[in-house]
């Protein structure tokens, strides 16, 4: 059974050269935000820096805080 592949055709869309930088900027503030918020919910609250009462976060994140290698306890 013989198969057949078209060739490419001239009339194709071209793929950007590039992305601009304005449109990658406020992405990588948001995300590196959103990260170093996770970093400190994991990492920090708890004790004497901790911005949420009682013990719901830290029983929320208490097995990442182990696996990132955060004392706990």
């Amino acid at each position: 059974m013989a198969q057949h592949v078209a060739p490419p055709t001239a009339n194709a869309p071209a793929l950007p050269a590039k992305l601009p930088i304005g449109a990658i900027v406020p992405w990588a503030v948001f995300f590196g935000i959103l990260m170093l918020v996770l970093l400190y919910f994991v990492g920090a609250e708890q004790g004497a820096t901790s911005v949420v009462a009682g013990e719901d976060v830290h029983e929320w994140v208490h097995d990442a805080r182990h696996l990132l290698g955060f004392p706990c306890h």
